[in-house]
């Protein structure tokens, strides 16, 4: 009988009695420390087959002094905040799952002392830090970790930290320039809430630069509406727009409440590409879900989740300074700019 006594969990002992080879081989074998023959090899794995043996995590974790697990630090301060960033979340765990890691989720909204706690304890062989704002404490904390780390979002301390983000800035810069190229003298931009305001977000004030400098450039009327999430606040919006319109509705650049602002221009008689010019910084999926998909620059949340994480696999092989990438937005022109007048 090959199986083990008593019902329980196969060893690795198990494996060299299953497959006639010294432990140290089924040892070898698992972590390629040193050369084994083809057939030796073979006989390892059926027998790790046969008995379903996986190996124990914390023995595995002293041998190595790998954990095989990434933290991902991601406060969720409402059910919105989760949703939106569950597509990092997914495409992370799945990077992980493919370099035989698992992910370990703190949700918390600690700051500093998380960061401190987890790797304190040393539950992780890296970290991913989300909702990254302007002005992070968590930056001083990383630097003095020996932890490699992984910022997405930009702090304006940059400094010797590995971060990468979508480029927010260029991808609105390429929208409010469709806007102008119909015709649009004056925009209207439905911002992100008070309370991301509040948090210092750091893409907030990245695009809030970008939005007044190329408008300026641009000789546009430029109106920022910073307006609480939901159907109040859009309707807000397009009340405010509507009663500055004249002949012409002012183009319109949204930057969240997508399907809020949706139903409120519906609710006014405007459609998007008919009546007025409609953009959006979002992802992809949120456009698309829309009655009328508009004219956008997705802001690529699973792209940049894979560079990050194949950034981060490579930093825990070998150290690198640190450095700040952007992911290049591209517009998806879905005809809801009309051709100017």
């Amino acid at each position: 009988m090959s199986g083990t006594s008593r019902g329980r969990p196969p060893t690795s002992k198990d494996v060299a009695r299953v497959a006639g080879v010294a432990q140290s081989t089924v040892s070898y074998v698992m972590s390629g420390k040193r050369p084994i023959s083809e057939k030796t090899r073979r006989l390892v794995q059926d027998a790790i087959d046969e008995l379903t043996y996986q190996p124990n995590a914390g023995a595995r974790a002293l041998a190595s002094h790998r954990t095989n697990i990434i933290a991902l630090v991601v406060p969720f301060r409402s059910s919105v905040s989760a949703h939106g960033l569950m597509a990092f979340a997914e495409e992370i765990a799945l990077a992980s799952r493919a370099h035989d890691h698992d992910v370990l989720l703190v949700t918390a909204d600690e700051g500093p002392e998380g960061l401190r706690r987890v790797a304190g304890r040393a539950l992780c062989d890296a970290l991913v830090v989300m909702e990254v704002a302007t002005h992070d404490a968590r930056t001083e904390v990383v630097r003095s970790l020996s932890l490699p780390t992984m910022f997405i979002g930009l702090p304006a301390d940059a400094e010797d930290l590995h971060c990468i983000d979508f480029d927010f800035e260029a991808g609105a810069e390429l929208l409010l320039r469709a806007l102008h190229a119909g015709g649009n003298t004056e925009v209207h931009v439905l911002g992100w809430g008070a309370d991301t305001e509040e948090r210092d977000i750091n893409y907030v004030p990245r695009v809030r630069r970008r939005v007044h400098d190329v408008a300026a450039e641009l000789d546009l009327d430029l109106h920022w509406h910073v307006s609480p999430h939901g159907a109040a606040g859009a309707t807000d919006f397009v009340a405010a727009v509507a009663a500055a319109a004249a002949a012409r509705p002012p183009g319109l650049l949204l930057l969240h409440n997508l399907s809020a602002a949706e139903t409120a221009l519906r609710n006014a008689g405007w459609r998007p590409g008919v009546d007025v010019d409609v953009v959006a910084l979002a992802p992809d999926a949120d456009v698309e879900a829309l009655e009328v998909p508009l004219t956008s620059v997705s802001t690529q949340p699973r792209d940049v989740s894979r560079q990050a994480m194949d950034w981060l696999f490579a930093l825990l092989e070998h150290d690198a300074p640190g450095e700040q990438r952007r992911v290049p937005g591209v517009l998806t022109d879905r005809g809801t700019v009309r051709p100017r007048p």
